[in-house]
């Protein structure tokens, strides 16, 4: 699927507005993203502390990449959120493999993090709040296919428990209209995307798809974790941008 397709303009003649958040100039339209950000209770289980780790990471697919890594390029205590792949074999780690929906691949992002600094329950609740709709099977908003669901792929037994008692949470409380259908599965693989992919959202700020899709959520992050936000996100190096 051709993302960067033109994305027609919203009704009503609405003036847009720009929203600059630090380096990335964010073009809003007058209307919103037809994915709405959730306000949710933070995760009742949490990790055990270690506070010798300055380091921790998961993967988590949620649409289209760009979006996803813009959103944790945004949050305070992440070292880096690199877009790419995974779900399936290295071989097929290729944008147009992938796309053909037939590679067991998801769009994913590598959020890599301090957990001194931000939890991993943080990191959950801003994926299900503000990065995806989590009640979406198989497709975000205008991307469809297998390779746009909702899942987590977890690097520890710990992470993998407190990701699926996440979801049971939400789920009891009914924090969504329709059921959470995010998958749960231990990572095999990440595989970094294409360079062009990286840092897409806030080196393309003109583009419809961005605007329209991604530069809400950002703001929607902005809005509902304050406390959590960057201003000036944190940029895959060596990719353009940095």
């Amino acid at each position: 699927m051709f993302k960067i397709s033109s994305i027609a303009a919203p009704l009503g003649g609405a003036v847009g507005v720009v929203l600059v958040v630090g380096a990335f100039a964010l073009t809003l339209a007058g209307a919103r993203s037809a994915e709405p950000a959730a306000a949710l209770p933070a995760p009742a289980l949490g990790e055990a502390a270690d506070s010798a780790a300055a380091e921790e990471k998961v993967v988590l697919a949620g649409g289209c990449f760009w979006g996803v890594q813009a959103v944790f390029q945004h949050v305070k205590g992440v070292k880096e959120a690199v877009s790419g792949y995974a779900g399936g074999d290295k071989a097929t780690a290729a944008y147009e493999q992938v796309g053909t929906g037939r590679t067991g691949h998801a769009e994913s992002v590598e959020v890599t993090f301090d957990p001194r600094v931000v939890s991993y329950g943080t990191i959950l609740q801003i994926y299900f709040s503000v990065a995806h709709n989590p009640t979406e099977l198989n497709y975000q908003g205008p991307d469809t296919g297998t390779q746009y669901r909702s899942e987590i792929f977890t690097e520890s037994e710990a992470q993998k428990r407190v990701a699926e008692a996440y979801i049971a949470q939400l789920g009891a409380a009914k924090a969504f209209s329709a059921p959470i259908v995010t998958r749960v599965e231990p990572l095999r693989g990440f595989y970094p995307a294409e360079g062009y992919h990286q840092n897409y959202a806030t080196l393309h700020p003109e583009s419809g798809y961005i605007a329209f899709n991604d530069a809400p959520k950002v703001e929607n992050l902005w809005k509902l974790f304050p406390d959590a936000f960057r201003q000036k996100p944190k940029l895959v190096a060596g990719t353009g941008g940095d």
